[in-house]
């Protein structure tokens, strides 16, 4: 997926400096509090003892409770190829977010707009039923949100459509299984408030990347989480954004370092580390200066290609690349 904040790129970096801190990690629990696309824990999940993920998002949830939750090899295949026969569907989605649907809006040609509402009626029929467990049902689920994704008729995010369908949004949805890895042990993936959350967690490696500025995911992905919970409500305004997405005390100026500082005091565990980068609210020195409180802090640096989700984020930030600043704790 085209992510705001995805750790893909730098996700070399940051786990070899993890393993480079702790040491051997088989018999360490490893925790991340703000998972989005779970690449982070994707890559660590093999190679320690259990994995903890949380998000707050209802399509992260989805793909981290297949790609980290799902631990043993899953057999259904079959589902895949009966989902991808479906004949189109006039759903939620065709008629909310289609041109064919008379909202005005364009997100996914008519064709896989419905393609989306007749696999996902589908997976909620199979899920009440009980045709499928849980493991099942979020792996097809996972697949759908990043099948859907590739034909998503937009410059990146899900703040705006195009008015033109583009030539990848042209293509057929095609449901294809989200690879994962089996694992011996099991792990948890949570949907909670983190702050919340990590009172009732320990390990031994918390990895943190919270937002960092003011932009909002439930906003920018408000369609995925629509496909990912498939619930009834009216669409708000031009773009159809769900009503009361939920703002993180990390993408406000004045709760940021508070919310920080709670966090951490919390957080049982031994090593905490923070991605976070050089355009964040809380400036550098500010989270060094709370990290400090709580043990031995150092700090890792690594230039990359900036994220930019549209034309208007392209003009208003004129540097191509960004710093990424791995804060290092230690706790007493």
């Amino acid at each position: 997926m085209n992510y705001i904040g995805s750790k893909h790129k730098l996700s070399s970096f940051i786990t070899s400096a993890i393993e480079d801190q702790v040491g051997d990690l088989s018999t360490r629990v490893f925790a991340e509090m703000f998972g989005g696309t779970g690449i982070v824990a994707r890559r660590l999940k093999t190679k320690v003892k259990k994995v903890i993920v949380n998000d707050t998002e209802p399509y992260a949830f989805a793909l981290l409770r297949h790609y980290i939750g799902n631990h043993k090899k899953l057999d259904a295949v079959k589902r895949f190829e009966t989902l991808n026969a479906l004949p189109g569907k006039k759903g939620f989605v065709f008629e909310h977010y289609c041109a064919g649907g008379g909202h005005g809006r364009n997100y996914f040609s008519d064709a896989n707009g419905m393609k989306i509402d007749a696999m996902r009626q589908t997976l909620t029929e199979l899920r009440t039923k009980k045709s499928i467990d849980d493991d099942v049902y979020y792996w097809l689920l996972a697949s759908l949100i990043e099948a859907a994704d590739k034909v998503a008729n937009t410059a990146s995010v899900y703040g705006a459509f195009l008015k033109q369908i583009k030539k990848s949004a042209q293509r057929d949805l095609e449901l294809v299984p989200a690879p994962y890895e089996t694992t011996k042990a099991s792990h948890d993936v949570y949907s909670d408030d983190a702050n919340a959350l990590v009172k009732k967690i320990k390990g031994d490696v918390l990895y943190l990347d919270p937002p960092y500025n003011q932009r909002q995911y439930g906003a920018n992905y408000h369609l995925l989480n629509t496909v990912a919970l498939y619930d009834a409500f009216e669409p708000q305004g031009k773009t159809g954004l769900r009503p009361g997405y939920f703002k993180s005390d990390y993408c406000k100026a004045k709760t940021v370092a508070g919310t920080f500082e709670d966090l951490l005091r919390s957080a049982d565990f031994e090593f905490v580390f923070i991605s976070y980068n050089n355009e964040g609210l809380l400036p550098e020195t500010e989270l060094k200066k709370i990290c400090k409180q709580f043990g031995r802090y150092s700090l890792l640096r690594q230039k990359y290609q900036r994220f930019k989700a549209d034309k208007t984020e392209a003009r208003n930030h004129t540097a191509t690349e960004t710093e990424e600043h791995l804060h290092v704790l230690v706790k007493r």
